[in-house]
């Protein structure tokens, strides 16, 4: 049996949800479906989620909601009405949505509710029009699913007793339509998962039910080599592994949610990322072994807004603890970081731009000068991640030079160099005015 996720581009109205039913007709094997909240429908268009967000942010601090109110309604009465429902399905949505509205909950929890309306609706409308074209089809709710999560709200993680209840959906009779994107505490508290949690409930069921194959259909033919934004018409990847695509997802491949190969990976399950516009196409492949080939890079990946923290001190390599203890301050602060490269006397650590807002940038550079007595503390921000990806690179001989002349053959400077801490990959710190050709440099010498 297989786990098909679809995403919000495949949900976005009433004609990609027939292209979504027919897809699962075509296969008996597709038993499991995972949906995203309706995305979309052109370019200037807005998600439900981000509508959904906006109405609960101005809701909560007591502000006008109603324009966004109307706007989610619209939506979802659209699409019933494209793929003529009864109208009865868009009176129990708009009752959702005000129950969960007009509960006396704490904001945090309340907000939470409010973006898993997405989701959960997005699942009621597939299931009632899998029913209506004469399929045995039916939602469930992620509590009956099994989904238990840490209460973590908007970074929920699955807890282990969950497979064992999701294992018994097997059990169950006709294909089982389950919203993405949140799950329930012990205590029975919703809880969403980070913003693109579809992927994780996708694979989270197919490691539960064990199935062959956990296939995410998207709005491309596959995986791409590069940022088809950046580059025109790259070369499509047909093979990745599991720590590949990791790597690529979390470095700016938004095709796929890094975090959710994790479960996926433990049952070894296999994915194939495919384009529900064209169902047909081969799509990409993302295995826990691939058979290596001359092409030793897989992918070049990219993404910008983060912000590094420079700091060195003499004998620093000496020092017990002066690692721990930075990286200490950061957590006094509540803030993550992402790399910590260092050398004998210095230690770099890259932090998301979101994650470090001018307010706490005072407080950590403070603290650290307070604290550790550096000879030098500085900040930089604007700094964009490129990442070079491929199985076979940390036995391959030239790659980084290879990489690094490409980098300085588009005239571009290197902040920041980190090669070893993954054996698939090596990250190149540069100015995000620098992104583009930087990247586009590395494509042509390593794909063309």
């Amino acid at each position: 049996m297989k786990v098909a996720k679809f995403g919000g581009s495949s949900v976005a109205n009433g004609t990609q949800i027939k292209k979504v039913a027919e897809i699962i007709k075509q296969d008996q094997k597709r038993k499991f479906v995972v949906v995203s909240a309706p995305g979309k429908r052109y370019a200037d268009d807005v998600k439900i989620t981000d509508l959904l967000i906006a109405m609960g942010e101005t809701y909560i601090k007591g502000e006008q909601y109603e324009g966004y109110y109307a706007d989610v309604l619209a939506r979802f009465k659209e699409i019933i009405n494209e793929l003529e429902l009864d109208l009865a399905l868009y009176a129990e949505i708009e009752k959702s949505i005000k129950t969960v509205l007009t509960e006396d909950l704490p904001d945090g929890m309340k907000l939470d509710r409010i973006k898993a309306l997405g989701e959960d609706n997005s699942a009621k409308i597939v299931s009632s029009y899998l029913c209506k074209i004469g399929l045995n089809a039916r939602y469930i709710n992620p509590k009956e699913a099994g989904i238990i999560v840490s209460d973590d709200p908007g970074n929920a993680q699955i807890l282990p007793e969950s497979f064992d209840k999701i294992y018994q959906l097997r059990d169950v009779d006709g294909i089982l339509v389950i919203p993405g994107f949140f799950g329930y505490t012990k205590e029975g508290k919703l809880v969403t998962f980070s913003r693109g949690g579809s992927d994780i409930t996708g694979a989270i069921i197919a490691a539960g039910v064990k199935a062959e194959m956990y296939e995410n259909f998207t709005d491309v033919n596959s995986v791409y080599t590069v940022n088809p934004a950046i580059v025109n018409n790259p070369k499509e990847i047909s093979v990745l592994t599991y720590r590949e695509m990791r790597e690529l997802s979390y470095a700016g491949f938004s095709v796929f949610h890094d975090e959710a190969l994790i479960p996926a990976i433990k049952e070894k399950i296999p994915i194939c990322i495919k384009n529900t516009n064209n169902p047909k196409a081969k799509g990409t492949f993302v295995v826990a072994e691939r058979e290596l080939d001359d092409h030793v890079v897989s992918g070049i990946a990219s993404d910008s807004g983060f912000v590094i923290i420079y700091v060195s001190k003499y004998l620093m390599n000496r020092e017990i603890g002066f690692g721990r203890k930075l990286l200490q301050i950061l957590e006094d602060e509540r803030i993550s970081f992402e790399h910590a490269p260092s050398g004998i006397d210095d230690m770099s650590v890259i932090i998301r731009e979101r994650n470090l807002p001018p307010e706490k940038e005072e407080i950590v550079l403070r603290r650290i000068k307070e604290e550790l007595h550096p000879d030098t503390v500085s900040l930089q921000r604007g700094i964009a991640l490129i990442m070079v990806v491929g199985e076979g690179l940390v036995n391959t001989i030239g790659v980084a030079k290879q990489a690094v002349s490409a980098i300085s053959n588009a005239k571009i400077n290197i902040e920041m160099i980190n090669q070893g801490s993954s054996e698939v990959s090596m990250m190149f710190g540069i100015k995000e005015e620098d992104l583009e050709p930087a990247v586009r440099s590395l494509y042509q010498s390593f794909f063309e």
